[in-house]
């Protein structure tokens, strides 16, 4: 980035649809190209789906390690990866049925054991 350049202002408050650039300008080449350009889906991603996105790559796609990272829960880390699917058009798979046990078993509402019998279900 230039030093005058800043983030794309995406989303934009009060605006639900996708911008359209009009204008990509490559300073050191001082060239200038105007028309109507669309953003691909990740470019237009709130800055809290963007880390994720991220972190996600980075750890080459391991919820768990995104999880440990992030000092989160698993259904917690799921839920944004199911935030992010929805914001770059994917539709998310439907609830893991383990997410529940998991959810249980960290606010201690079953019992290690409890939670394995019905995760091996």
């Amino acid at each position: 980035m230039t030093p005058m350049a800043r983030s794309l202002p995406v989303p934009f408050p009060g605006v639900q649809e996708t911008p359209l650039v009009t204008e990509l300008r490559f300073p050191h080449a001082d060239v200038t190209v105007r028309g109507e350009f669309e953003l691909n889906e990740f470019a237009t991603l709130a800055p809290e789906s963007l880390e994720f996105l991220r972190l996600y790559i980075k750890v080459r796609g391991n919820l768990k390690e995104v999880e440990r990272i992030l000092g989160v829960s698993y259904p917690t880390v799921r839920a944004r990866f199911d935030t992010l699917l929805r914001a770059i058009g994917y539709e998310p798979e439907g609830p893991d049925p383990r997410d529940e046990t998991l959810a249980l078993l960290e606010r201690g509402q079953i019992s290690p054991e409890e939670a394995v019998k019905r995760l091996k279900k």
